[in-house]
């Protein structure tokens, strides 16, 4: 018997409306687009503003386009897995959310929270429940609301953040394609370095949480540049040797959008020459969990079935971890 696999069967995004560059940005805090551009690589990003609307507005918005695209019924859904750090609420779940404004009835599902991590985790998730034999489609959402968690009085972390969403069908698969391959890890040692204090159970909001800033994103940018860089290049390096593949054989690297320098390096260690390495934070900045489905999103007309890629990430927590891919179908 063939074995079966997890492939991503359709992708599509969500992206807001307004656009805060750098400029807008350096009259908000002190910074520049000197700074920003030298420091991250990022040139502008989107944002949300419209009110009442969060993550799980991006999110429908996103998958409506992927149903109809595909042509899939609301009612086919069996599963529908939302990874984000920005949930609109503790709960209901925005899975929850998404899939009732959408009409999906016959489904289950929940949020997964692995920060900048969180798709490279859903997707393996999410392949599991295609090993097991039970589920034909799955709706894998990935996005965040970052500007909802920014801090724009901190110079250090509001230029890095943007908001967006991206929505991917997942089916089973005994063609030679889809998820290939896992590596993921985590470490609580980054809790410290990389966080946002407030809001959860140890810290529930009130008066000196809110007075303290403490519902806004933190990091210690030195010592997650440093964890980042080796892990994503040690984890890219890692998944290549196990499955030999070379330079040569690889047609992506999807990196997570965090920083220019970062992406940067994990292509050089893998050997990759800059045209392979997907990269569109100058337009976006770090969307998270979005990050690399919406690269895969901006590449789907230039990949081919059977395209070897390697989607790797690295987030808050620590997490990190990459995906071995193999693309599913040709440009449409």
């Amino acid at each position: 018997m063939s074995k079966i696999r997890a492939a991503i069967t359709g992708i599509e995004a969500f992206l807001p409306d307004y656009i805060l560059n750098n400029h807008e940005l350096s009259t908000m805090v002190d910074t520049s687009d000197e700074w920003i551009t030298q420091r991250v690589g990022i040139k502008e990003r989107r944002i949300l503003k419209e009110e009442g609307k969060a993550t799980s507005y991006m999110m429908a918005e996103a998958a409506r386009k992927l149903l109809q695209k595909t042509g899939t019924n609301p009612d086919d859904i069996d599963l529908v897995i939302a990874a984000t750090t920005t949930a609109d609420m503790v709960f209901p779940a925005t899975a929850c959310l998404v899939a009732h404004e959408l009409g999906i009835r016959n489904a289950w599902g929940y949020d997964l929270l692995a920060a900048c991590s969180g798709f490279v985790f859903a997707l393996e998730t999410v392949n599991n429940f295609i090993l097991g034999g039970n589920y034909k489609k799955i709706l894998l959402l990935a996005g965040d609301k970052m500007s909802s968690i920014v801090n724009y009085q901190d110079r250090n972390t509001c230029p890095l953040f943007g908001d967006a969403a991206t929505a991917l069908l997942i089916e089973p698969t005994t063609e030679e394609c889809g998820v290939m391959d896992h590596i993921c890890h985590i470490d609580g040692s980054g809790k410290d370095v990389l966080f946002m204090k407030a809001g959860g159970s140890l810290h529930p909001a009130s008066h000196e949480t809110v007075d303290n800033r403490w519902h806004y994103v933190y990091q210690e940018g030195k010592t997650v540049f440093k964890a980042a860089v080796s892990r994503m290049a040690d984890v890219t390096e890692e998944i290549m040797k196990r499955n030999q593949l070379t330079a040569d054989d690889l047609a992506w690297l999807v990196p997570h959008q965090a920083n220019l320098r970062i992406i940067d390096a994990t292509g050089q260690r893998a050997g990759l020459t800059p045209d392979k390495v997907a990269i569109n934070i100058d337009r976006y900045g770090n969307t998270t969990a979005a990050t690399i489905p919406l690269c895969l999103w901006e590449l789907e007309h230039k990949l081919r079935k059977g395209d070897n890629l390697v989607l790797v990430a690295f987030g808050g927590g620590f997490t990190w971890g990459a995906i071995y891919l193999k693309w599913a179908y040709d440009p449409k």
